[in-house]
């Protein structure tokens, strides 16, 4: 598993368990830390996980409003805790991160995998789908 992958990896999980408890900002530095020692020890390099985390956080409302956009037919809390947070993290590389260092496909294709691998049988159609939308939109194409 590369680098990338299991930082977003850890990101996810690392938000599932805080949106799981509420999205209490005053939790989530515990939440990241443990995280940190318990599935990634050895690993140098956590400054992608950090932005990742940090970011969704930061940005909590406005993704969750595009992310509300491109699902009129599912309410946000009725999309799986999985499900919603790897949008969020496919969300927040679309609008927020670097083009150059993460290009829009590779972040999609990414969330389509963490789907896969933790959400239901159909969580990887699902994210594809909306993520598809949002990148149009955001793109302007």
């Amino acid at each position: 598993m590369s680098n990338r992958h299991l930082s977003r990896s850890v990101a996810m999980q690392t938000l599932y368990e805080w949106d799981f408890n509420g999205c209490d900002k005053s939790k989530l530095k515990k939440i990241f830390e443990h995280n940190i020692k318990e599935f990634t020890p050895g690993m140098d390099e956590i400054s992608f996980i950090r932005k990742l985390v940090v970011g969704v956080a930061r940005h909590l409302d406005e993704i969750d409003k595009i992310i509300k956009r491109a699902t009129p037919e599912w309410p946000l809390e009725q999309i799986t805790v999985i499900d919603r947070n790897v949008l969020r993290i496919g969300v927040y590389e679309l609008k927020y991160g670097d083009k150059n260092e993460v290009p829009p496909k590779v972040a999609i294709n990414e969330a389509i995998e963490l789907a896969k691998t933790f959400g239901g049988e159909s969580s990887g159609k699902f994210v594809n789908g909306v993520l598809g939308a949002i990148y149009r939109e955001v793109s302007g194409e």
